[in-house]
């Protein structure tokens, strides 16, 4: 399967104004991706490096005015619904590798002292593991309702659990606070999942989150807003929660103007890959 993602997005800045961008296809798909037309903006350097997380970063002074930034790949996709290893278990955490801790602690939007008492009266009698990653899944898909007018970017995943209404932000934060809750590390993840494989969403595409939990020995991937398995997640990039991983941080103030993303499923391809086939 050969999986069509971008975006279009257009900043508005009042004056020369830097920006970090978390937007590329994750290294760990690299071999997969067929095609790239990275970023260029003309007249604008763009510096390509990685962040602590081994994101990948470009880096720009934006000038006054409106700046469009657009992005291009095609990638190789097993076309595999996301793994579900029933079997599972949890590690010790005194056996978990030393680059999982951080994944256990509290972070900006997952407050484990708020949700500690909940996570354990809802989930410490629930088979360890799999099971129970996934029992804190089905909980949180039925709590929160999905809304996107009711978006903000201050909202906690403690904050998620009170009001009960949130984006898919809002589901993984809250599904990461429980999970770190019962000693599991869990990682936040944003990126491109289409409407592959499911009825197609009459919503504008968007970008989206999910998170992985570490249990067996690897990192599983759950998603408490949809809760069933997908098809074509391609990660953008991996954090403790959404402050690590902002797609646009900019450094100063910014409007903006144009916001569009395309994840589509581009087989059987029925003409030769190449940049004007995909550039549209």
């Amino acid at each position: 399967m050969l999986i069509h993602v971008g975006y279009d997005i257009s900043l508005q800045v009042p004056g020369p104004t830097p920006i970090n961008l978390l937007m590329d296809v994750h290294p760990s798909r690299a071999k997969d991706v067929m095609f790239d037309a990275p970023l260029e903006i003309p007249g604008v350097p763009v510096l390509r490096t990685h962040d602590a997380f081994g994101n990948v970063m470009r880096r720009i002074v934006a000038p006054a005015g409106v700046t469009r930034l657009s992005y291009r790949a095609v990638v190789k996709d097993t076309g595999r619904a996301d793994q579900q290893p029933l079997n599972a278990c949890e590690v010790p955490v005194a056996e978990l590798p030393t680059e999982c801790l951080q994944f256990l602690s509290a972070s900006r939007y997952c407050e484990t002292d708020e949700l500690s008492a909940l996570a354990w009266n809802l989930f410490g009698s629930v088979q360890p593991g799999y099971h129970r990653v996934k029992a804190i899944c089905d909980f949180v898909h039925n709590h929160i309702r999905f809304d996107y007018q009711n978006a903000r970017s201050t909202r906690t995943a403690f904050g998620a659990y009170n009001e009960g209404t949130g984006v898919c932000r809002d589901f993984a934060h809250m599904a990461i606070a429980l999970t770190r809750c019962l000693n599991i590390p869990a990682r936040y993840v944003n990126g491109y999942l289409g409407d592959i494989g499911v009825p197609k969403d009459p919503a504008p595409m968007d970008f989206s989150a999910w998170f992985e939990a570490y249990i067996g020995d690897q990192w599983v991937t759950f998603d408490a807003r949809h809760n069933k398995p997908r098809i074509g997640r391609i990660v953008i990039a991996r954090g403790r929660d959404a402050a690590d991983v902002a797609m646009v941080t900019s450094f100063g103030q910014h409007y903006l103007a144009e916001f569009n993303v395309v994840a589509e499923d581009v087989t059987p391809m029925t003409q030769p890959l190449t940049k004007q086939a995909v550039a549209a």
